[in-house]
């Protein structure tokens, strides 16, 4: 293999063709990943990281990366897989990947190359199960990777606006893997390629399953944690399909048994057939994410690409420090998926791949971001493994951070400090945000980002301004963004540079109506921050925010909570989000006017928009009325 200092041959990558595989001297392989995703051998990319954990294992891996999924023919081309398929829609879940929160068409797939759309099919691990099953029945189909992940059990659709059954219900895959795959994918491959079945491995952790009719619930026990061993019975896909109460129900079950220290078994009935789901994968050690994270990437997307992959482009330069959040946030699945223990890289892993980045030849100094899912959780966790192992609660820092918690930035500082020392790093950035909470209460660490992390920008996450909406998202309160401001303003001036923060907020979220976005406006103004973007809420599977969106009721206290449903409305809050745009004036006047608030209306410095229309929002209401008539029959024109 080549060093990294060099562009890799072909042949470092895993197989992609037929041809490829003949290369390596294979006359077949024994397993098939198919991923949604282009190929980029890159740890941050999951078929390049199982491929290669796998590859460690002794197995021959071929990598069907976006197959032509209209037919079985390209699912042929290695002819039958030894052992199984391995499929993934990718690195997201298809259906967040193709659709806007506005149900539109996406008009670009960043882990696409050139950026392309159309290369993956909606509900991906569906449709490529199937194919799987029609190029060689028999063989067995594994289902992973997000869109599995958090469409594990029963679960509200958005882009259906429905509740659809657990995926192994509507898919050919005969077992699903959740969570973060290494362990579990490595240990089925195991058994099956020793002779095994797939039920040989209903036994383990992180994997869900449907058993037949007539089957039997396995007396299966996990005696490597404070698990008690109890099977927990969720409402019936039919019962939360009809009754919003029993799906608010499911869902408190399914997010109190994710703690893989004491999580159950949990079963959930579909129709004459049983959905096991075991309890999750125990996390890794540093010894097993070092392992991972040292197998020898070529970092680069495959050879065969003549386009940029812009996912690549956004994280070549970058370095995985962790893994896991135990923020708890309610519209967020990194929990669901990948836990909720940080899982820390030993420094000595780290600074092997830092210093290999710093050798290759394409890479220009700069390092674009050193951390994960929340780049100052490095090494954080509970103090006390005892209490940790029983422990339910769903975030260790909402509504306060736990006493126990172990918030020591010692860990991410050293670290920070040796990587931009070494040689060849010019600057190094934290790009991946962090969690203010925790950072306003180490002045030390807000001055070392400031003078040497901090590109200009630094993103954080305040999500919104009202208590109400903060509590519903399990978010510290809005005196945290602003105090945290002021340190980081403080520390940026005393590090001799203009920086600004770069704050995230969402649009539509359960509990937001007008008169919280009218309240987050003000809060805009008064500040002096105009987004660029706006995060409108997506309801994605499984999370609590989409059980709140979708029944009107917080699992967690089973109190009702109002939601905004209608596209409409939802354009109204990204309006008063926006509210300094002209061609949002007249939405924001007619919410401002509906809410009472017709003193934010005027000329006066505390206004949120002039008393008379600007000539751009004139002109902007104009053009939607021209595109909203067209043309019809007979020379008429019709509103649409």
């Amino acid at each position: 293999m080549s060093s990294p200092c060099s562009t890799p041959a072909p042949s470092a990558f895993l197989p992609t063709t037929a041809a490829e595989m003949q290369q390596r001297g294979w006359d077949a392989v024994d397993v098939v990943f198919v991923s949604g995703d282009a190929y980029i051998d890159h740890p941050s990319f999951a078929m390049a990281l199982l491929g290669r954990v796998l590859e460690r294992e002794g197995f021959r891996v071929a990598i069907l990366s976006q197959p032509k999924w209209h037919d079985a023919e390209a699912f042929r081309q290695f002819g039958p897989p030894r052992i199984c398929f391995a499929v993934s829609a990718g690195n997201m879940d298809s259906m967040i990947n193709h659709y806007t929160a506005n149900k539109k068409r996406r008009n670009e797939d960043a882990y696409s190359p050139g950026g392309k759309i159309g290369m993956r099919p909606d509900r991906a691990t569906n449709v490529y199960a199937q194919r799987c099953r029609e190029a060689f029945a028999g063989v067995p189909v594994i289902a992973g990777g997000v869109e599995a992940s958090l469409r594990r059990i029963a679960h509200f659709d958005y882009w259906s606006e429905t509740v659809r059954p657990s995926i192994l219900a509507t898919c050919k895959a005969d077992l699903l893997g959740f969570g973060m795959g290494e362990r579990v994918l490595a240990e089925i491959v195991r058994r099956l390629g020793a002779g095994k079945t797939v039920r040989d491995c209903r036994d383990l952790r992180g994997v869900a399953y449907l058993l037949g009719g007539k089957e039997e619930l396995p007396d299966h026990r996990w005696d490597d944690a404070a698990c008690d061993n109890t099977t927990v019975e969720m409402p019936s896909f039919e019962a939360v399909r009809d009754d919003k109460q029993a799906f608010a129900v499911a869902t408190r079950l399914l997010h109190h048994e994710t703690n893989p220290l004491n999580g159950r078994r949990l079963t959930q009935r579909h129709g004459d057939r049983t959905l096991v789901v075991n309890p999750p994968a125990l996390a890794l050690t540093e010894a097993e994410l070092d392992g991972i994270y040292d197998l020898p990437y070529t970092r680069r997307p495959h050879s065969s690409y003549r386009e940029v992959v812009p996912a690549h482009t956004m994280i070549k330069d970058s370095i995985t420090t962790m893994r896991g959040c135990f923020g708890g946030c309610t519209f967020c699945s990194i929990t669901m998926h990948q836990g909720r223990a940080i899982q820390s890289r030993s420094e000595r892993s780290i600074m092997k791949e830092v210093q290999q980045l710093a050798q290759d030849p394409e890479f220009k100094g700069a390092i674009s971001d050193v951390g994960g899912p929340t780049a100052n959780m490095y090494r954080m966790r509970c103090t006390r493994p005892e209490i940790e192992a029983k422990c339910r609660r769903l975030s260790c820092v909402h509504p306060t951070v736990c006493k126990l918690l172990g918030t020591d930035h010692g860990p991410t500082k050293n670290l920070l400090e040796q990587v931009r020392e070494t040689a060849g790093i010019k600057s190094v950035r934290v790009a991946s945000g962090i969690r203010m909470d925790l950072a306003r209460h180490d002045e030390e660490y807000i001055e070392d980002m400031a003078r040497h992390h901090v590109g200009g920008q630094l993103k954080v996450a305040p999500e919104h301004t009202s208590e109400k909406v903060l509590s519903l998202m399990k978010k510290p309160a809005t005196n945290t963004f602003d105090d945290f401001a002021k340190r980081f303003e403080a520390a940026s001036k005393r590090a001799g540079k203009e920086q600004y923060l770069v704050p995230y907020f969402i649009a539509s979220h359960p509990g937001s109506g007008v008169a919280e976005m009218i309240e987050l406006a003000v809060f805009l103004k008064q500040r002096g921050y105009r987004p660029r973007q706006v995060q409108d809420f997506i309801p994605a599977p499984m999370d609590i925010a989409t059980c709140m969106y979708w029944t009107g009721i917080d699992p967690t206290t089973m109190k009702p909570v109002e939601t905004v449903r209608k596209l409409r409305d939802r354009e109204v809050q990204r309006a008063l989000m926006q509210y300094f745009k002209p061609e949002n004036w007249f939405a924001v006047r007619k919410a401002l006017l509906e809410a009472g608030r017709k003193d934010l209306i005027g000329d006066g410095p505390e206004c949120l928009i002039p008393s008379k229309a600007p000539k751009a929002a004139l002109d902007a209401r104009r053009g939607a009325a021209n595109r909203s008539e067209r043309p019809g029959r007979g020379g008429k024109r019709v509103r649409r």
